[in-house]
């Protein structure tokens, strides 16, 4: 009677065990929802391609479209979403300043890029004596146009200025290049008239101008201006974000933003 006794004893014990084991694979595998927040356009179709990434891990994305800049941010803060990807590094840094949020960066994405077209030179290296070239009237832009004229070498600006520099921050400029300050959504519709110009992609494509093919120069992946993945404090080292910025850097998702736009987005990672 006592050996029976034992034996059932081992039994139930050994069936705990095993339905504890059970218990704890299906906690591991619980599907985990991600709620990413994105404007439309490159963002949001980047994302759709993390998505089945993300599926193999048993993580579902989640992709909350914006229509504008203002509420992605104000919705991450207040734990609308888990992250969002959006905004480039001086915008963010703006922003969160301005509105005392307490955000942060996890890994950079794209650079959607500004770059110079001419439809009178090849290179910047041809700007004759007295050239005119157009660039944005707003200081985010303008000041975007002013470094990278001055990364090809145009003219030299005041040094440590950045991004915040001005057409008086030009301390040395040996073709006498003269600048003229317009509209962003202008500049591209200046060049019959200017000797190059400085334009945003979204501009140029709306006039089918392809950054990389038709450009005479163009910002890099060290640009300032690269856009990031930015989440809470308090989430930075969740796995399931840290799963998500693996996904976005895979080199699957490199080949699709180089195939997919062809140079009007580049890879920032």
């Amino acid at each position: 009677m006592k050996k029976i006794t034992v034996i059932l004893l081992l039994c139930v014990l050994l069936a705990s065990f095993v339905v504890g084991c059970a218990d704890d694979k299906d906690v591991g595998s619980e599907k985990k929802v991600l709620k990413v927040g994105a404007t439309a356009g490159p963002f949001t179709k980047i994302l759709e391609r993390v998505k089945p990434i993300l599926a193999k891990k048993n993580i579902e994305l989640e992709i909350v479209t914006f229509t504008d800049y203002v509420a992605p941010n104000l919705a991450l803060a207040e734990g609308e979403i888990k992250a969002n990807t959006f905004q480039h590094i001086p915008y963010f840094n703006s922003f969160k300043e301005g509105r005392e949020l307490d955000l942060t960066t996890v890994g950079k994405t794209i650079i959607i890029p500004m770059a110079i077209y001419s439809d009178k030179y090849e290179s910047l290296n041809q700007l004759p004596e007295g050239a005119t070239v157009a660039i944005p009237n707003d200081p985010t832009n303008g000041g975007r146009a002013l470094l990278l004229l001055a990364q090809a070498g145009v003219f030299e600006l005041k040094e440590g200025v950045g991004i915040e520099a001005t057409v008086e921050d030009i301390v040395a400029n040996p073709k006498d290049i003269e600048i003229h300050e317009v509209d962003a959504a202008q500049t591209a519709r200046m060049l019959p008239d200017v000797a190059a110009a400085a334009v945003n992609s979204n501009y140029a494509l709306e006039l089918d101008m392809n950054p990389r093919e038709d450009s005479i120069f163009i910002e890099d992946k060290d640009s300032p201006y690269v856009c990031i993945i930015a989440v809470r404090p308090e989430d930075k080292d969740d796995p399931v974000i840290k799963e998500f910025v693996e996904a976005y850097q895979s080199e699957e998702i490199r080949e699709f933003i180089n195939e997919h736009f062809n140079g009007s987005v580049i890879p920032a990672f």
